[in-house]
């Protein structure tokens, strides 16, 4: 292995408090013990040569303040970020010899990151007999959630010069702490102590007999629940998000018994004034109460509906401050408040390709696979749904489950169940 040292400088320097999303991804990273990389492997174009790499490289921290960020660690619950106006970070060349691009990649991944001495990116090439064949680059969440990821790829494709959008987290910072800002926070934080005080404290009933090792991943794909969705927005002209979060909310009540159903949905936050396209980590978890048993299917989709509007609104808040007021509750009623319950729609907007039929979706079901793999990770006490993006004519949902919460098989009974009301609602005449 060699390394290519890439120097770089970009607009803007300071040190300042982490962004609300910021410390919202950092509190992740701290309680998943995991510095949560994105990216992957790239094929690379042949004749693709260590400076057109280095360059892309250079690009990417010249332009981007996320990426010449580190953290002062003094406090670590509360980091605060530094955010450089140069510097120089090592590009990686692999022999093949040496190591396949998936290899690199899970080095790159298993890899600790120091979040206070390297940089959030990680980017290296394999070489074979002289030729670059694959690029690796994981950055962290830290730097920039899926929306983020989404803008920079699309600029670093056409290498845009123009001005970067919105306002970079350290102009975040300035905002979240003027008066506008705290206005914001205080809002929030009142609408989430009155949700706090209200709601069961518990979200599930608990497994009997957790698995020996208790943190499992499940990859539910489904073609017949993918044309069932398209097929519900398209006759309620609901949007996706709400919808996906209705079928969430109707299985898991009806596993747990528990009503309302208290999620807190990934809110991206990029509808507010000068988030809407900055590369940034701006997504946070909301608080959303789902009033939705004993109802018919589209009022439980109106309800969620209008709930979520309600969440979105309160979902950019001090992250730090919401543990502190859910910790102080708890002591106020005497029991943990648990909001351990998470959904993540990933996914976007599911349209059909021409008409949907009972009987075609139907012909789908054989085709749902559900695959269980345990973990070593540290219990939770969570469970955690996403929505994928990747699965083609599939839906595929991704879930964390620690059982200590919820069983294997009622983590199985609530994947099928979404699948089986999402099939039921799109067959209504």
């Amino acid at each position: 292995m060699e390394t290519v040292v890439v120097t770089f400088e970009g607009e803007g320097s300071g040190t300042s408090e982490l962004a609300w999303g910021q410390l919202d991804a950092w509190m992740t990273v701290r309680r998943l013990r995991s510095w949560m990389p994105l990216g992957g492997v790239k094929p690379l174009d042949p004749g693709t040569t260590i400076d057109d790499i280095a360059e892309e490289l250079r690009y990417l921290l010249s332009r981007y303040q996320v990426l010449r960020t580190k953290l002062l660690l003094d406090d670590p619950e509360l980091p605060r970020q530094v955010v450089y106006a140069s510097g120089e970070i090592a590009l990686e060349i692999v022999e093949a010899s040496e190591a396949d691009p998936d290899t690199l990649h899970q080095r790159y991944r298993d890899t600790d990151l120091d979040f206070a001495a390297e940089w959030p990116i990680r980017m290296g090439v394999i070489r074979h007999e002289g030729v670059l064949t694959h690029m690796v680059v994981l950055m962290s969440h830290l730097a920039a959630d899926a929306h983020g990821a989404r803008v920079m790829l699309r600029e670093i494709a056409t290498r845009t010069k123009e001005p970067v959008a919105g306002m970079q987290p350290l102009e975040q910072a300035r905002w979240q702490q003027s008066p506008a800002g705290q206005r914001q926070n205080e809002a929030a934080l009142k609408h989430f102590g009155a949700t706090l005080r209200t709601i069961a404290a518990r979200r599930y009933h608990g497994a009997p007999d957790p698995q020996r090792q208790p943190v499992w991943t499940a990859d539910f794909r489904s073609p017949a629940m993918r044309l069932a969705v398209a097929a519900i927005t398209e006759r309620t002209a609901m949007d996706a998000d709400a919808l996906l979060l209705t079928l969430f909310a109707i299985a898991l009540n009806r596993v747990t018994g528990v009503n309302p159903v208290v999620v807190r949905p990934l809110v991206g936050n990029r509808f507010r004034p000068g988030l809407a396209d900055v590369v940034c980590s701006a997504t946070q978890q909301g608080l959303c109460v789902l009033d939705i048993a004993v109802v018919p299917f589209d009022e439980a989709l109106t309800r969620v509906k209008r709930a979520t509007m309600t969440a979105y609104k309160y979902a950019y808040h001090d992250p730090a401050a919401f543990d502190a007021l859910q910790h102080k509750v708890s002591r106020e009623r005497g029991e943990d408040i648990d909001v351990s319950c998470f959904f993540n729609n990933r996914r976007g907007e599911i349209k059909p390709a021409g008409e949907v039929t009972p009987e075609l979706i139907a012909e789908a079901l054989p085709r749902t696979v559900l695959q269980w793999t345990a973990t070593d990770k540290e219990p939770l006490r969570r469970m955690f749904t996403r929505v994928e993006n990747d699965a083609g004519d599939a839906l595929r949902l991704s879930m964390l489950l620690d059982t200590h919460s919820m069983s294997l098989a009622d983590g199985e009974a609530f994947l099928r169940g979404m699948e089986a009301i999402a099939v039921e609602a799109a067959c209504v005449s």
